[in-house]
């Protein structure tokens, strides 16, 4: 590899990789494309896996490190800046909410040191339009973790392989590296991950959730669907979010009080309008007042010591379910075929990192987030997955769509409290981030989805300046292109200014300008033929 920023051959002689327990051997193999690292013993479990790099870092560097799941923000920074996410956060506010649940936080012990900051899977330093870039190829066997310490002028790289038993061979480390534009080294590492797309194109619709929230009925649900006539051109999707059901986890157990006839009638509406149906589960967790929860007890995922595993404050308190139990495989899959029977194509899966929170002795985190990634494509079979709340690496090709930041809210940062300590909150601010720098995971990995736009003007917060930004940055770098406005409120001032940004989906994107004196984001493009641009202030 010759460039002028990295030499790998100097980097040959002087790479350090430190794996514990010592007695557990090691295969250390170099190439022009980075190194590859395995363990072989007879049944040692690892303590930690850890490799350095000496890399230069340069003052007008621009760094990215791809956070741990959908809602982790990742966006590019300075060299000099650290993760804050839970520093500011009281441990009574931790127990009672499980911030840390949402993220990393509860197993990796942050240093909160300038200069330093950590992402997983892949990273790059920019210099100007070129890209340094740093990603694994063995995520399947346990999450890398990627750390650029400018103090130390270091890349390094751990293994999140804490405990795991090694019989035989364990591919500890697959480190791809490349110096190039931004083309070529995202096309190198999906070349070299033998990843490709599952077939799907772009998708148009409505979502229920960011303006009822749980308040949904059948009665709501046919209202937006009779909505959909006043567009001239119909939403490809129209998909029902969280509230029909009596309690998560519960995902046939439909609320008689809000859905009388269940589902069916609303399905059939959806189907009369031209829609596709789509529907909401987060299908390895259930909340505290679900009858899963109360009746099934020896399905929840517990510690070490016995305890649950929380995985956050949604709902009535919510808590992950042990994939390995055969039983809830078998829920799961029943679920999703009785779904499929009422008529539903896709599926918005979510809350996804739940299922992999605790590990195994015999499975990393990443392993368990593999199989269960595998397991919800063979479930899903034909139908549609939009994956959300989940570690990016292990939805790579089977998922057609995967969700890339974080909830957008009714106004621009919401809850400023959790502004302090927070990385995967709500926020229309910390979403457009995501869209914009985890961009070229689209079309290579799965299609992007943004999260929705809101052209609406009631029951929101949102300025004109950020609602049009945030419609027209989606749909230009985003495939997913929901709203949950709906469309018969809409003025023919709205209804064209849809029209006009549903257009961009087929715009090419010309790259952004952050003016940090300003604090103004400008996002170029080509449409029709003609160079624009829209702008919006972070």
């Amino acid at each position: 590899m010759k460039n002028n920023y990295l030499n790998f051959d100097e980097i040959k002689n002087s790479i350090e990789i430190n794996i514990k327990p010592e007695e557990v051997s090691l295969n250390t193999q170099m190439s022009e494309r980075g190194f590859f690292v395995s363990a072989s013993s007879d049944g040692a479990a690892l303590d930690s896996a850890s490799a350095k790099l000496p890399f230069e870092f340069l003052k007008g560097d621009k760094i990215f490190l791809n956070g741990y799941q959908s809602w982790t923000l990742s966006k590019e920074t300075g060299i000099k800046g650290y993760d804050s996410s839970m520093k500011r956060c009281p441990k009574f506010l931790d127990r009672k909410f499980g911030f840390s649940a949402y993220g990393d936080a509860h197993f990796y012990p942050k240093t909160y040191k300038s200069g330093v900051r950590h992402g997983y899977t892949y990273a790059y330093v920019r210099r100007g339009g070129t890209y340094i870039f740093f990603a694994s190829l063995a995520e399947s066997s346990g999450f890398t973790r990627i750390i650029f310490d400018s103090n130390e002028n270091a890349v390094k790289f751990e293994k999140d392989c804490a405990g795991r038993r090694v019989d035989g061979e364990y591919t500890v480390f697959d480190i791809y590296v490349d110096v190039g534009s931004e083309k070529e080294v995202f096309d190198g590492w999906f070349d070299a991950l033998g990843i490709k797309p599952l077939a799907a194109k772009k998708l148009t619709g409505y979502t229920s959730w960011y303006n009822y929230y749980q308040n949904i009925s059948e009665d709501i649900l046919l209202r937006d669907i009779e909505g959909i006539k006043s567009l001239a051109a119909k939403p490809d999707v129209f998909q029902i979010d969280d509230g029909y059901e009596s309690a998560v986890g519960d995902w046939l157990k439909f609320d008689r009080t809000k859905f009388p006839n269940g589902l069916s009638r609303v399905v059939r509406s959806i189907k009369d309008a031209g829609c596709i149906p789509g529907i909401w589960l987060a299908p390895f967790v259930c909340e505290k007042n679900s009858d899963v929860y109360r009746r099934h007890s020896d399905w929840l995922a517990r510690k070490k010591d016995g305890s649950l595993v929380y995985g956050g404050s949604n709902w009535s308190g919510m808590y992950a379910l042990d994939f390995y139990n055969p039983e809830v495989q078998s829920y799961v899959r029943e679920c999703i075929f009785e779904l499929k029977g009422l008529g539903f194509s896709l599926f918005k899966l979510d809350f996804l990192y739940a299922v992999c929170m605790i590990p195994r002795a015999d499975k990393t985190r990443g392993e368990i987030m593999d199989d269960a990634m595998l397991f919800l494509r063979e479930v899903c079979a034909e139908s549609m997955i939009i994956g959300c709340g989940v570690p990016l690496a292990p939805a790579m090709g089977r998922v057609e769509f995967c969700r890339i930041g974080m909830d957008m809210t009714l106004s621009y940062d919401d809850v400023p409290y959790m502004r302090l300590f927070h990385s995967e909150r709500p926020s229309t601010k910390n979403t457009m981030l995501n869209t914009l720098y985890r961009r070229q995971l689209s079309g290579r990995a799965f299609i992007n989805d943004p999260d929705v736009f809101l052209l609406r003007e009631n029951n929101i917060k949102l300025t004109p300046e950020i609602k049009t930004s945030l419609a027209k940055l989606n749909c230009l770098l985003g495939g997913v292109l929901f709203t949950s406005d709906n469309f018969s409120d809409y003025t023919e001032e709205t209804r064209a200014l849809y029209g006009e940004v549903i257009k961009l989906k087929d715009a090419d994107f010309l790259g952004f300008d952050f003016n940090e004196k300003t604090g103004k984001m400008t996002v170029g493009f080509m449409a029709d033929g003609r160079r624009d641009s829209f702008e919006w202030k972070v």
